[in-house]
């Protein structure tokens, strides 16, 4: 069983490490002076979902649940 834990760890690194790296790639959520005139109302703005942002936030929030379930599971005293 030590087989197991050792190979889940090495996920949960992995998984940790990926999820750092996507929270710093991306934007900042604050928009600035930009938001008094509107300049917040852009294309990519308005389609965040289907732009590179919005995939990095999608992939965020999968490798959080991840990073949650592989938490719980190596807290476990099954191994």
């Amino acid at each position: 069983m030590g087989v197991v834990r050792i190979i889940v760890s090495v996920i949960f690194i992995l998984v940790s490490v990926a999820l750092v790296i996507l929270v710093l790639m991306q934007e900042g959520k604050t928009k600035g002076l930009g938001a008094i005139s509107g300049a917040a109302e852009t294309y990519w703005g308005k389609n965040k979902g289907r732009s590179m942002e919005g995939m990095l936030v999608k992939i965020t929030r999968v490798l959080a649940v991840i990073f949650l379930l592989l938490t719980i599971v190596l807290n476990l005293s099954i191994f």
